[in-house]
């Protein structure tokens, strides 16, 4: 399967968004991971795409993603990376773009040096369609198989070996790659299964039943009850067309198709009277007609459900979208009918966040995205309470466009695309600009209620070698079954780099009866604590005091703890241009010049030292300088960038 893909939801304009989980990486990793292996175990292999930085489909076969290798390691490959770690994917595939100025399909430092070298991955890795330019470049970088492999490839290839500028054992190694694949293939191989269609269809239905985000229930509108809402209104198109996927090569047929309105009526039953009108026949054009038919119909009913969508087709390959609003005939199809009625559901099919211009006009509003053939029978079953919502949201809504991290930077110029805003994506953005989006990362409201008590570490102090045990209790306060989706952020202490306000390091489903209280308990390993320190190109655990938080979304944490992180500091090795202060806070490096300028002065180290942090607030210089000038030393360049580096 030419799937999942995780790219990171970077822009709610991308195009391909829907395809893709989240604006976090572990979110990206861990549901990518679980797919995989759910695939796999099957004897279905998985190809991992787009690998990487394929963001946005605007100009995506040409266009150059310039990212710092600190926000590319951080956001853009540790998806990648933890799915890898977790599931070992049969293949992955490279993306169309450019990063950092060389083709991604072509790139050694992607396709070698990180996937394979540091990563360790052993599977076989593969062009997207046509996305290799240069054939020989790409098998060099470590790019097994060129998806279609054209007539030109194949004889540029061929020109290369016999040139000797592809090496034999460079073709010998993707060979045994693809042979190792395809004996993979046959080995899992199972031609007598026969496929379940009926319960497939109700695994689609209870996927998007437990994907679905209730983002607003004011007055406690859902679910419908027949002893105050018995009379229902069902307005809008995509209540009998409904709006289930993306455009481009992940769009299906599906075996199935639930229809709202269809669904909608079953549940009612005799309990319940439903009626229909379509609002707005016309995606495009206003219809008058329609419109007062739909006023009608809402206003003698007692609740108005209506279906709304963004532009369909719009979200997809090669393309992104060019707005968040959903479709204008929509909206004006909400605003009308708030006039007459003051109960009022929206149920939303988008592939990422829009804006609501409209929201105060409804009571309770449901975030369906892209749902599948599922959707509904799921909507349904919520909207009447036969299942209880707990979808959470992977991406931040805003409030508007603008305030987008990516807004600056979108689209790019000149076949220049900047992320500008660096590790600053999603909700890492807004919680540093301390901006309060329209709904956070990670909210979704339930039926119920939960509360978290208790939180225990497992240690006070830990290593960079260890795991820490988080643990609390949680407990349904309402009258419901329901299941809420627990989330772990950290905050780091105060280091060298900037680093973001929080960050997500885990999360598990619970699943409680009413009333109900369990012991939760979630795993974190201190190493998925480091950050890239880009000037010792490494990853490095900032030692001191962790926040650990608990909560249900990344702004509501009830529980909060603290952990001692015990690792020595690493430092960035000093150069003789340094400042004194700079020289100060490394104490090693600072007491090997102290011992270099006692030996040369053949003064007393105490007093060298003390002199040093007195001269240090008001010395901009380099050391070089400060030491030669200020204080007369006898010292060359070599010497002093010996006792720097420890290679006296």
């Amino acid at each position: 399967m030419l799937g999942p893909g995780i790219n990171i939801r970077r822009t709610p304009l991308a195009g391909r968004g829907y395809e893709y989980y989240a604006e976090d990486p572990v979110v990206s990793g861990d549901i990518a991971a679980a797919l995989i292996n759910g695939l796999q175990q099957e004897g279905v292999g998985a190809s991992l795409k787009h690998f990487a930085a394929n963001n946005s489909e605007y100009r995506r076969t040409e266009m150059d993603s310039i990212i710092d290798e600190r926000a590319l390691r951080e956001i853009y490959l540790a998806g990648f990376q933890r799915a890898i770690a977790k599931s070992r994917p049969w293949t992955v595939m490279s993306s169309y773009n450019r990063l950092n100025g060389v083709q991604t399909s072509q790139d050694p430092f992607l396709l070698t040096q990180v996937l394979r070298d540091e990563w360790g991955y052993d599977g076989l890795v593969m062009s997207d369609w046509y996305g290799i330019k240069d054939r020989p470049a790409s098998l060099l970088a470590g790019n097994d198989l060129a998806m279609p492999e054209t007539r030109r490839d194949k004889q540029t290839l061929l020109a290369a070996i016999h040139a000797g500028e592809v090496p034999m054992a460079v073709v010998d190694r993707a060979c045994l790659r693809m042979l190792t694949l395809l004996d993979k293939v046959q080995r899992h191989r199972r031609p007598q299964t026969q496929a379940d269609f009926p319960a497939h269809h109700a695994l689609a239905q209870q996927l998007a039943a437990e994907s679905i985000v209730l983002l607003k229930n004011d007055d406690n509108l859902l679910p419908l009850r027949a002893e105050c809402t018995r009379r229902i209104a069902v307005l809008g198109k995509p209540a009998q067309e409904p709006v289930i996927q993306g455009s481009g090569c992940a769009t299906t047929v599906p075996w199935l198709l639930d229809r709202p309105l269809d669904e909608i009526f079953d549940l009612a039953g005799d309990d319940f009277s439903v009626s229909w009108a379509i609002g707005a026949p016309d995606d495009l054009r206003s219809d008058p007609q329609a419109l007062a038919e739909a006023r009608a119909v809402a206003q003698a009913a007692d609740v108005a459900i209506i279906f709304v969508s963004t532009a369909v087709g719009e979200d997809g390959e090669n393309g992104d979208r060019q707005d968040l609003n959903i479709l204008a005939v929509h909206e004006q199809l909400i605003r009308e009918v708030a006039t007459v009625q003051p109960n009022i559901v929206v149920v939303l099919a988008n592939s990422d966040a829009v804006v609501m211009p409209w929201i105060s006009e409804c009571k309770a509003l449901l975030e369906t995205f892209f749902a599948g053939q599922g959707m509904g029978r799921a909507v349904a079953e919520i909207l009447f309470g036969k299942r209880n919502p707990c979808g959470k949201l992977t991406v931040t809504v805003p409030d508007s466009l603008e305030e987008t991290p990516a807004w600056l930077h979108y689209p790019g110029e000149n076949l220049r695309h900047h992320y500008g805003e660096g590790l600053f994506v999603g909700y890492r953005y807004y919680d540093k600009r301390r901006m309060t989006p329209r709904f956070p990362f990670g909210f979704g409201l339930s039926y119920t209620r939960f509360a978290y008590r208790d939180i225990r570490l497992s240690a006070s102090r830990v290593g960079t070698d260890e795991t820490l045990t988080v643990s609390f209790d949680l407990t349904n306060c309402g009258e419901c079954e329901g299941k809420e989706i627990v989330q772990l952020y950290v905050s780091a202490p105060v280091g060298e780099l900037i680093r973001e306000e929080q960050a997500l390091k885990g999360f598990c489903k619970v699943s409680l009866a009413a009333g109900e209280t369990r012991r939760v308990t979630l795993q974190l390993p201190v190493a998925e604590l480091a950050c890239y320190h880009p000037g010792l190109a490494d990853w490095v655990v900032t030692p001191g005091r962790w926040q650990i938080r608990l909560g249900s979304s990344s702004r509501d944490q009830a529980l909060s703890a603290e952990v001692e992180v015990d690792c020595p500091p690493r430092y960035v090795p000093l150069r003789d241009d340094n400042s004194l202060q700079q020289l100060i806070q490394q104490p090693e490096a600072f007491a090997r010049v102290v011992a270099l300028i006692a030996r040369k002065s053949q003064r007393p180290p105490a007093q060298i030292r003390e002199r040093l942090i007195q001269l240090a607030p008001d010395l901009f210089c380099g050391l070089l300088i400060a030491l030669t000038e200020f204080l007369a030393l006898d010292i060359d360049r070599d010497e002093l960038n010996a006792a720097l580096k420890g290679t006296e």
